[in-house]
This record gives C-alpha cells, structure tokens and sequence, in this order.
C-alpha cells in the first residue's frame, strides 16, 4: 500500500469550507475501498477530477491517461463515430483508488455494465433531482419509482447522490442490450406521469417541467455513467453518495447531501453496506417487460 508520505502536496486543500487536505481524501478512499470497490469491478470509469480544490473548476475524463498506464486497468471499447474506440479507466484495488484520488479525482462515475457483457448493462437507473430541493416529493417520486419496479419484479435500490438527488436502481442479468433497459426504463416512467401528472415529468427542458421531479432515465444508454456508491461529490462538505435501506426515507432529517466524509464511517459502521448483495436479487429483462405489460 502507498504510504501517506507517497501522496503528492498532501496538505493541498481541496475542500477549504471544511479545510480537507488531499491526504483526508487519499485516506478517505483507502478506507471506504472495501465497500467501494465491488460497485467499481469491471466497469469502466469516468473521473471528475479538481486538482486544485472544489473552488477551482473541474474536469472530466473518460480515456486512461499515458501515464497512468501502470498504475490504472484500461478496457478498449468502440464508440459510434466520431469518437472511435477509446481505452477507458478500470479501478479494482484499493492503490489504483488512491493513485486516481492523488491525481486529483474527488468523484467516480460507472458504467452500468462489466467487462465481459460490456453491451449489456446489469443495472436500470433511475436519477432523480427534485425543483428546488423538495424533499417530499423526492421522497414521493423514489417510492413509486420503486414500487413500479416491484410490480415488474425488479428489486429497487436507492442512494442518496451526495449532490440534490437520489437514485433509484435495480440489479438486472447482463443478458438484453442497452436499448432494451432504456425502453422499458422510459416506459415505466411514461406510466409513472400518466399516473402523477402534477408531481413528475419526462421533460427534458427544464423550463417546461413546471415545477415537476424529472424521472431521469438517459443514463440507461450505451457510454453513459452514474454516480459511484460511496464517491464524494465536489460540494461544500465533502458529501458522498450513500446507499440507504428503503426505511431511512422516512427519517425527516435525510438529506441526498447528508452524508459526508466525515460521518459516513459511523454510519457503515452500523449498517454495512445496504447494497453488498444485490446482484442476488437480478432477474432477466424479458421477465421484467412481460410483468409491465401486464399491467395494461
């Protein structure tokens, strides 16, 4: 393992609201890794990185850097023109984590498939960002997003985003491609509007939702990304993206921004991990779509 004295400028601070140094960060991640690294397995990563601190603008990256090249598993994809194949970032030990954190990542984002199955994703997601901050309704929204997904026999799974959001997701069998879970993922939330016409929207104009929760399924397609369990966000505070059990949404203090790297330890303490064995409860798509249209 890196030693603290191999991170680079480890007291640089990167969140000066509550003055946390790279090294807090490095330290961070070499902590959480155990519950991280088996939502990272196999799926390749797309960095925002803020080598100067959250008060200096970011920048994302997707292709593996040259000089990461012994320190940073890659997987070759091609891309539909223009952009080609592109070697992409595979993170999968606890000193591949910390190099990419010393290099300045603060947030991780995953593909929702694995090598191996890469056209064929083994999560649907379903993000979720509520008009100005409204936790009931995005409380409202996760559930029925849930329990739709229940009614088409999918298990839901939801996480705070560590930024305004949550996410809803449930674990599929890498068997149908990325068309297929974005169509049926598009018509739930179709069904879910017809349903709650005042509450939520699949607009995707903001000036025309009206107040209204947008159901976010563009994340569900082929080169897309989400948020990584357990990844800090680079946002006052050092929030993370936090799985939760379904009861913590009646909690009336739960907040998408209410864990940070500072408390998120005392709470795996408690819990564990809410999400460590969901791919138990995968079921194949075509088994999902027969019990949606049933519902007609």
């Amino acid at each position: 393992m890196t030693a603290p004295s191999d991170v680079s400028r480890p007291d640089k601070i990167l969140y000066p609201d509550a003055g946390w140094t790279k090294a807090d960060v490095v330290g961070y991640y070499r902590r959480v890794a155990e519950y991280m690294l088996p939502h990272l397995e196999g799926r390749p990563l797309t960095l925002h990185r803020f080598p100067d601190g959250i008060e200096h603008e970011g920048f994302f990256q997707q292709a593996r850097a040259g000089h990461f090249a012994d320190r940073v598993g890659s997987l070759r994809i091609r891309h539909d023109q223009p952009t080609g194949s592109v070697e992409h970032m595979l993170c999968e030990d606890v000193d591949c984590l910390a190099f990419l954190v010393d290099q300045g990542t603060l947030t991780f984002h995953r593909w929702a498939a694995r090598r191996g199955a890469i056209d064929r994703p083994d999560l649907m997601i379903f993000d979720l960002d509520p008009p100005d901050g409204d936790m009931g309704l995005l409380k409202r929204a996760a559930r029925r997003v849930a329990a739709l997904m229940r009614d088409c026999q999918l298990s839901p799974f939801v996480m705070t985003t560590g930024s305004a959001g949550l996410h809803v997701v449930a674990p599929l069998q890498p068997r149908s491609d990325f068309d297929a879970v974005r169509g049926l993922a598009t018509r739930m939330a179709e069904r879910l509007v017809v349903e709650y016409p005042d509450e939520l929207t699949t607009e995707q104009r903001i000036e025309a939702r009206d107040g209204r929760l947008y159901l976010d399924v563009m994340r569900n397609a082929f080169g897309q990304t989400a948020v990584a369990p357990y990844s800090l966000r680079a946002r006052p505070g050092a929030p993370v993206a936090t799985p939760l059990d379904w009861v913590e949404l009646d909690k009336g203090d739960l907040r998408p921004d209410g864990y940070t790297l500072e408390n998120l330890f005392r709470r795996l303490g408690q819990k564990g991990d809410p999400w460590a064995r969901m791919f138990e409860q995968a079921i194949d798509l075509p088994k999902a779509w027969k019990a949606f249209e049933a519902l007609d």
